[in-house]
C-alpha cells in the first residue's frame, strides 16, 4: 500500500464513511427530514427498494416494521421488525409476492438506488413499482449537477465520455472499493447514471421534489410524497 493510497482512504473516510466524516452528518440531517415529514414512521409498514437491514439497524429512527427489497444482498435479521427480501427493486411487487410477503405498505423509502437500476425504462418501472406499493414515499437520489460525483468523490466525472469514466474509476484512490479490472470498472460507470430534478419530476410527477444542499449547493434530491 503506498502512502498516497494511505492518504486517499483517510480522506474518504474524513469525508463519507466514519460516523463523525461530512457524509454521515448529511445522513444525520437527512434522517432529521425523514422524522418530520412522517411523525408517525414509529407506526408505519415500510418496504425499502434497495436498502439493507444492517443500515436500518444503524438508523436512529425505527419503522413498526420495514421489509428491505435489495437485488444483492438485503442483509439477515433475527429482529422481527426487519425483513429481508432478495429481488428485483424494479419489480417488487412480484419479488414481494413470491417471498409471501405483503404487497402494500405505508411508505416506501429508497436511498440512493434509482440512479443504478440501468437507464429510463428501469427508472420509470421503479417509480411505478414506488406508487403501487405505499400512497407516501421518500426516494432519495444524489443531484446530477453537483460538482463532485459521490460515488468516486471525483469532480465532474459524470460528465466525462463513458470510456474515459471508466479508466479513471479504474485507478483513482478515493473509490469505495477498487474494481478488479477495467472490465468491472467499466460495467460500475455503466451502472451509475445520475438524474436531475427534471427527471426527477417526471418520474414522480404528483410528489414535492425537495433539494439537500453542501454549502449551499444542491447535493441531493428527494421526491416525496407525505399525504399532505
Amino acid at each position: 500500500m503506498t502512502v498516497a493510497s494511505i492518504g486517499s482512504g483517510r480522506l474518504r473516510r474524513m469525508l463519507v464513511d466514519s460516523p463523525t466524516s461530512v457524509g454521515a452528518r448529511h445522513r444525520a440531517r437527512r434522517w432529521d427530514l425523514v422524522a418530520a415529514r412522517f411523525p408517525d414512521l414509529a407506526r408505519m409498514e415500510v418496504v425499502d427498494l434497495g436498502g439493507t437491514a444492517e443500515a436500518w439497524r444503524r438508523a436512529p429512527v425505527r419503522p413498526a416494521r420495514v421489509t428491505v427489497v435489495n437485488l444483492f444482498e438485503p442483509g439477515e435479521a433475527d429482529e422481527p421488525w426487519i425483513v429481508p427480501v432478495t429481488g428485483d427493486a424494479c419489480a417488487a411487487g412480484a419479488a414481494l409476492a413470491r417471498a409471501g410477503r405483503s404487497q402494500r405498505y405505508d411508505l416506501v423509502f429508497s436511498n440512493s438506488l434509482i440512479e443504478h437500476v440501468g437507464g429510463h425504462a428501469q427508472r420509470a418501472a421503479l417509480a411505478a413499482e414506488v406508487r403501487e406499493l405505499a400512497p407516501r414515499h421518500w426516494v432519495q437520489t444524489p443531484y446530477r449537477y453537483f460538482p463532485v460525483e459521490p460515488h468516486w468523490l471525483f469532480p465532474g466525472l459524470q460528465f466525462l465520455p463513458m470510456g474515459l469514466r471508466a479508466r479513471v474509476a479504474a485507478v483513482w484512490p478515493m473509490a469505495h472499493t477498487k474494481p478488479d479490472s477495467a472490465a468491472q470498472a467499466m460495467s460500475e460507470v455503466q451502472w451509475t447514471e445520475l438524474i436531475g430534478v427534471a427527471e426527477l419530476r417526471a418520474y414522480f410527477p404528483g410528489s414535492q421534489v425537495l433539494r439537500e444542499r453542501a454549502l449551499g449547493v444542491t447535493k441531493s434530491i428527494v421526491a416525496v410524497a407525505d399525504g399532505s
